[in-house]
C-alpha cells in the first residue's frame, strides 16, 4: 500500500478473520457441528428426563400427601364418631342403670310391705286364736257355774262347738 500504511497481510485484523474462516470451515467439513448439537441434544433429553422424572416425583409426593391428609381427616371423624358413640352407650347404660335400681327398688318394697302384711295378717291371727281360746275357756267357766249335771254339759259342749265354728 502506497499510503504508507502497510500491507494487508500484516494487518491483524485480516489474520484474526481468516483464522475464523479457517476455523469454522474445518468444523463444517469434520462436522463437529452434528457432534456438537447431538451432545447438547443428549444433555436436553437428560435434562428433560430428570424433569420428568422430578415432576412424577413431586405428583407422587402430592398424591400421597393428599392421601395421608385423607386418611388423617376420616380417622379424626372416626374417632369423633366413636367419641360420640360412647357417649349415646354412656347415656343409654345410665338410663338402664337408673331403671333397674328402681325396679329392685321397687321390688324390695313391694316384697317388704308384702312380708309386713303377712306379719300383720299372722298377729291378727295369733291374737283372734288367743281371744278365741280365752272366750272358750271364760264361756266354759261361765256356764260350768251355772249349768249343772247333764243337761247344762250337753249345752256347753254345743256352745264351744258354735264359737270355734265362728271364729275360725
Amino acid at each position: 500500500m502506497a499510503d504508507g500504511h502497510g500491507s494487508v497481510f500484516s494487518d491483524p485484523t485480516f489474520w484474526v478473520a481468516g483464522s475464523f474462516v479457517v476455523f469454522v470451515a474445518g468444523v463444517m467439513y469434520a462436522k463437529a457441528h452434528k457432534t456438537i448439537a447431538g451432545m447438547l441434544d443428549e444433555r436436553t433429553a437428560a435434562i428433560k428426563g430428570q424433569l420428568d422424572e422430578a415432576k412424577a416425583i413431586r405428583e407422587d409426593a402430592e398424591k400421597l400427601l393428599h392421601d395421608y391428609q385423607r386418611k388423617q381427616r376420616d380417622a379424626e371423624k372416626e374417632a369423633a364418631d366413636m367419641v360420640a358413640q360412647a357417649k349415646e352407650d354412656a347415656k343409654i347404660m345410665a338410663k338402664e342403670a337408673k331403671a333397674d335400681i328402681k325396679a329392685m327398688a321397687e321390688r324390695r318394697t313391694r316384697a317388704a310391705e308384702e312380708k309386713i302384711a303377712q306379719a300383720e295378717a299372722n298377729a291378727v291371727k295369733e291374737v283372734r286364736a288367743v281371744a278365741v281360746d280365752v272366750a272358750i275357756k271364760a264361756a266354759g267357766a261361765v256356764f260350768a257355774d251355772k249349768l249343772k249335771g247333764k243337761e247344762g254339759g250337753a249345752l256347753i259342749d254345743k256352745a264351744i262347738t258354735d264359737v270355734e265354728s265362728k271364729l275360725h
